[in-house]
């Protein structure tokens, strides 16, 4: 049997034990169906685990915590910057990209995004791609989450990236293979991965000009979910995390 394990961010954990909100409540009672006296972990999202017994007092359930353990941290450090796409295309990439270790998610919008989003509606989907990260991290055994930004422009992802990371910009008009252009010696990647049209001739000169050098999964067209799943995984291996 897998691990039962709950997800719960630092900030509400003290001395001993962890405030549960309503939601944690509702999945301890009727998705996992824990009497009092089961035992759990808990992940606080920073990389460190508890083990954990569910206890009642006085009517109410708490979990007790045991000391805080913290886990080893991947060798590999990769962002994934990802154009706003249709459907659920979205959803699939964050949770696949959190199974696959990714440590930062960055949605943007780019020239051929056909999703375009107010303020109000970008903040309610990254509400929504940090629950679909937590709930992957706890599937997939992470004690950290990935940090999921809001959806910004590509230059504001390409201005905050600082200068020892490695940029890759996934580009389907060509570039050099992944092998060529992933450095292990870096502090990190961004990996950027345009929209199902692909950038523009404007965005691939954005993209040169911070230092971004191309590259390419080969002759095939994928789809943008494949497209992100297949970096990221390439990405990860040749950096050190996978395999």
């Amino acid at each position: 049997m897998s691990r039962r394990r709950l997800y719960v961010p630092r900030a509400r954990i003290g001395e001993g034990r962890a405030l549960l909100e309503a939601a944690d409540l509702r999945y301890l009672r009727s998705v996992l169906r824990l009497p009092p006296g089961s035992e759990l972990e808990v992940f606080d999202g920073e990389g460190g685990t508890h083990l954990a017994r569910l206890e009642e007092e006085g009517g109410a359930l708490h979990l007790a915590l045991g000391p805080r353990r913290e886990e080893a941290i991947a060798p590999a450090s990769l962002r994934l910057a990802f154009a706003l796409a249709r459907g659920e295309r979205c959803d699939v990439a964050v949770q696949k990209a959190t199974e696959l270790g990714v440590a930062r998610l960055s949605p943007f919008e780019a020239v051929r995004s056909v999703v375009r989003l107010d303020a109000a509606r970008r903040e309610e989907r990254a509400r929504r791609w940090r629950r679909i990260a937590a709930d992957a991290a706890r599937q997939c055994g992470r004690a950290d989450v990935p940090r999921v930004d809001s959806p910004a422009s590509l230059g504001e992802v390409l201005g905050d990236a600082g200068g020892e990371v490695r940029k890759i910009a996934l580009h389907t008009g060509g570039g050099e293979p992944l092998a060529a252009v992933v450095d292990r010696a870096s502090r990190g990647h961004l990996l950027l991965v345009g929209p199902e049209g692909g950038f523009t001739a404007d965005e691939v000169e954005a993209c040169l000009a911070a230092g971004a050098r191309l590259g390419t999964l080969g002759p095939r067209t994928l789809r943008f979910e494949t497209a992100c799943i297949a970096a990221v995984t390439l990405v990860q291996h040749l950096a050190g995390d996978l395999g």
